[in-house]
């Protein structure tokens, strides 16, 4: 199971509530990150973050921070729909170049190419469709409330 930590934005009579996570890099956390080109481009760029709603089983107060949990079979099969199917279309594509090419006495490399490029791009826009929907379809589940979050703007000076 997948964690991170949401902070609750919103909050409704029904039980749903509208979190928010801090997208993380990976950039900042590197013993090279100094002498890093990658680091210096993460950093440049603001910590993104991404709002969704969660129904709860009990009301939260705005600013309440709580635990999600999602489970590393839904990053996997995502994971494998965005990366592996543009793969897979692009050899069946090559395939069917050549046998077009056979069939219509072409010149077979020039349509293997073709056929591989229309069917990488075919197959990438079928595995990120079906990757928002797989995205759509899974919830994050609420591990713990952890409470308030400590804000330095509430200490006394």
């Amino acid at each position: 199971m997948m964690e991170e930590v949401a902070r609750v934005v919103a909050c409704d009579n029904q039980g749903w509530l509208t979190v928010e996570v801090e997208l993380k890099s990976t950039c900042k956390s590197c013993n090279s990150s100094e002498s890093c080109g990658t680091s210096a481009v993460a950093q440049a760029f603001s910590s993104k973050t991404q709002q969704f709603s969660i129904q709860s089983e009990r009301t939260c107060e705005v600013g309440e921070l709580l635990k999600l949990g999602l489970p590393e079979s839904v990053i996997l099969k995502a994971a494998a729909l965005v990366y592996l199917m543009p793969l897979l279309g692009l050899f069946l594509g090559a395939l069917s170049g050549q046998f077009f090419a056979g069939l219509f006495q072409i010149n077979a490399d020039l349509s293997a190419i073709g056929f591989a490029a229309l069917g990488a791009i075919t197959a990438w826009l079928i595995g990120k469709r079906k990757a928002k929907q797989l995205e759509v379809d899974s919830q994050p589940v609420i591990l713990a409330y952890l409470g308030a979050g400590i804000s330095l703007e509430k200490l006394p000076v």
